[in-house]
């Protein structure tokens, strides 16, 4: 039962102002980077600043009404909340504007907004919610039919813009709070294989058409790539594969080790349905997308198309040595040399011009918060506050991760913002959005 109708103002000395001063401080590394980010174009800087600057203010308008909200009324609304989110997300399919080939934004002039990034809050907010309520029901196949019904609703239309970047996150965080919630890790360990094989075969498809014209002298590894390449080939591969598994079944069980029906069935159900949303991922996927998201491996294969900005990043990043260039003084960032260097690089401009000891700071603060988030989920009064906690804070986590190994070429470039920091007023309004429902958790931990 919630007790505080009315905001109580002695809660205000439990905000975690910690949390609220790493956040600022990201910030403010983040207009230090953009406005540099502007290629020396005194207009294009102040543009970039003025929009983040205005997009930081109506999200610490987010953040205060978002404190003072009691976070345990979210999980009586998780229906209305979700049903929701996928209104906005319907919505901008219908009446949103396109960038780069996405139908993702609300166009207002000066500033747009993209709603994906709200609803993937309203998602964790509502899943939460379901598992809490649901947590006695972690073993039955109707649970996580309900979880990935959930997921795939989210997922259907965001991939429908197409927006492949934004999908990635909903799959750390939901395999995340149902580990936490008590699910079998052979079900997580079933839905990891799926999404694999979802996103794993139009890339394999994408390497081999990379890699073939550089075999051109090594017979036997081309005829294997075209082989693996042909439909028929990889039904063939997918047919032994699953009666490998059966037939390991039935020995088993000759063998007296009982084991339930339903594990093989559910593996060999994972696999299919990888394969088959194969297909859909990899039309949505543009080609020019598929080839960033492999060619990480070896940016010298196409280093003046998929694998430049990568090149250039870790130039950028290498050059910038323990001090750095200096502010507006990084040759790659102020000659134009680093792509999408006030979004997807901006951690690269970070590097070049404030060198390694800014880079670390930037690293401690993004660890301290995301500590922080942790803590807050554990010390949550109630099970619900802690599993959005965790959400959010693993959400956070494979942002930074992700983004970070991006520009250093560890990992695929997925177009996945740094939170506070990459410019985007959608971007660091939901963050802000963010910090104040932590900080709501955190201030009621010792409420009844």
């Amino acid at each position: 039962m919630i007790r505080d109708k009315n905001f109580n103002w002695r809660l205000i000395y439990r905000v975690n102002f910690w949390l609220i001063f790493l956040a600022v401080g990201l910030t403010l590394i983040g207009f230090i980077a953009i406005y540099s980010a502007g290629n020396n174009n005194y207009e294009i800087s102040f543009k970039y600043l003025l929009v983040q600057f205005l997009a930081f203010g109506i999200g610490l308008l987010g953040f205060v009404l978002l404190v003072g909200f009691n976070y345990q009324y979210y999980k009586y609304l998780d229906k209305i909340i979700y049903i929701l989110s996928a209104a906005l997300l319907i919505f901008v399919l219908i009446f949103g504007s396109s960038k780069r080939g996405t139908k993702g934004w609300f166009d207002f002039g000066f500033i747009s907004f993209q709603p994906v990034e709200i609803a993937k809050i309203m998602f964790i907010l509502s899943l939460a919610s379901f598992l809490d309520r649901k947590s006695k029901d972690t073993e039955k196949v109707s649970f996580l039919v309900s979880v990935f019904a959930m997921l795939a609703g989210h997922l259907f239309l965001i991939m429908a813009q197409p927006d492949f970047s934004s999908t990635l996150s909903y799959f750390p965080v939901t395999l995340t709070l149902l580990f936490v919630i008590g699910v079998e890790p052979f079900y997580l360990l079933c839905a990891i294989i799926l999404g694999a094989l979802a996103v794993g075969i139009p890339l394999l498809k994408t390497f081999l058409s990379i890699q073939l014209p550089l075999l051109q002298d090594k017979t036997f590894l081309a005829n294997l790539m075209i082989s693996l390449k042909n439909f028929w080939t990889c039904i063939c591969v997918v047919v032994g594969i699953l009666f490998l598994i059966v037939g390991g079944w039935c020995f088993l069980w000759k063998l007296k080790i009982k084991i339930a029906l339903i594990y093989p069935v559910i593996l060999c159900a994972s696999i299919l349905l990888g394969c088959i949303a194969s297909l859909p991922v990899g039309k949505s996927l543009k080609g020019y997308q598929q080839k960033r998201l492999v060619v990480f491996l070896n940016p010298k294969i196409d280093p003046r198309g998929s694998g430049y900005n990568i090149i250039q990043s870790k130039i950028a990043i290498g050059s910038g040595k323990f001090i750095g260039k200096g502010f507006k003084k990084g040759t790659q960032t102020q000659l134009g040399f680093l792509p999408e260097q006030h979004t997807d690089f901006i951690f690269s401009v970070i590097a070049e011009e404030g060198g390694w000891f800014i880079a670390q700071l930037t690293l401690l603060f993004y660890f301290f918060f995301i500590w922080h988030a942790f803590a807050i989920a554990r010390e949550a009064h109630d099970r619900y506050g802690s599993l959005v906690a965790t959400g959010f804070a693993v959400m956070f986590a494979f942002y930074v991760v992700i983004n970070i190994s991006m520009v250093m070429g560890m990992m695929p470039v997925t177009g996945i913002p740094l939170p506070f920091i990459s410019y985007g007023g959608s971007s660091i309004f939901s963050s802000l959005c963010v910090v104040g429902i932590l900080c709501s958790i955190n201030m009621r931990k010792y409420t009844h």
